[in-house]
């Protein structure tokens, strides 16, 4: 069985340094050759390493070009990355990477190989089995689970067992005959969260000059019902950029609808995310706004491509 992993950086690939924790060629290849023979695993190096903390929607790009152009060699694919914005990767490799037909294996680790006591020989090692096994998609291994890459978030900042994910019937992966890359451009995109007395100049800003907003709203989907507000999401439906909006809290997502106090959102036309993570609904603006087709966008705007929140 052929792997290929893809290293494109984070704290499983790094070294100590006097400014901390740092990128370093070697590491990640030098605990391959440790495996057990039989595992035949390639390395292909995405330089310049990178902090993912440093990533953009040009490195997802990147990546998802990488995985395409091998799709057909290997039977899996490994991607080794940060833990701060791997959520983010795992959904942008999910929205564009269409028909994908080999498990896709997003791991890292809080501690580097480098270092003993680490978590990344247990990661790597687990996600490795994964690529070999795993229904075909993009799935994160860490700790000793396999999340759903549309689904996943980063839910603890220190503790090796760092990632969480609502469980879904639906693979992560968009149903193709043939793999079919999408390509994520620049987009201007927005993460607002109301709050009780938040400045509302910003929503104004970003309502005229955004290509897309993602809304973190209270609870189930209440906003606070005010002139600033109403004029921001008055002139992003004038201007006809998605807004979507998703729940501040962690777990059980939104329903518009639920409390008259969501009347603004919905008289806006704000897109109902649902249980979405604010990972995958920015990952998912990023994907739509890349189509050139205004109803292409809409129809994948309305749908669950993938498996990222529940029907």
């Amino acid at each position: 069985m052929a792997l290929l992993l893809i290293h494109t950086g984070g704290t499983i690939g790094m070294v100590a340094s006097d400014a901390g924790f740092v990128p370093q060629q070697g590491v990640v290849e030098e605990f391959l050759a440790t495996l057990p023979e039989g595992r035949e695993v390639e390395t292909l190096r995405l330089d310049p390493l990178i902090d993912s903390a440093n990533a953009t929607p040009a490195d997802w790009d990147r990546i998802a070009e990488t995985i395409a152009a091998h799709h057909d060699r290997y039977d899996g694919v490994i991607v080794t990355h940060g833990t701060d914005t791997l959520a983010y990767t795992a959904g942008a490799l999910c929205f564009a990477l269409e028909g994908l037909g080999k498990p896709v294996i997003v791991t890292g680790s809080m501690l580097p190989l480098s270092v003993e006591g680490n978590d990344g020989a247990r990661n790597l090692s687990d996600a490795i089995a994964a690529a070999g096994q795993a229904e075909p998609g993009v799935w994160v291994q860490f700790a000793g689970r396999l999340l759903h890459g549309a689904r996943v978030r980063k839910s603890h900042s220190r503790a090796f067992d760092a990632f969480a994910a609502d469980p879904s019937d639906i693979p992560p992966c968009q149903p193709g005959s043939r793999l079919t890359r999408h390509p994520i451009r620049p987009a201007r995109i927005a993460v607002l969260a109301v709050a009780p007395g938040a400045e509302e100049s910003l929503l104004d800003h970003a309502g005229k000059t955004c290509d897309g907003l993602v809304l973190r709203c209270y609870g189930s989907g209440t906003a606070p019902d005010t002139p600033g507000l109403r004029a921001a999401l008055a002139t992003a439906q004038e201007r006809a950029i998605p807004v979507i909006a998703v729940s501040q809290c962690p777990e059980g997502g939104m329903a518009l609808g639920t409390y008259a106090a969501g009347a603004i959102l919905r008289d806006h036309g704000v897109i109902d995310g649902r249980d979405m993570t604010p990972e995958a609904a920015y990952t998912k603006l990023a994907h739509v706004l890349s189509l050139d087709d205004p109803q292409a966008r809409a129809a994948r705007l309305s749908r669950a491509l993938c498996g990222e929140y529940t029907p």
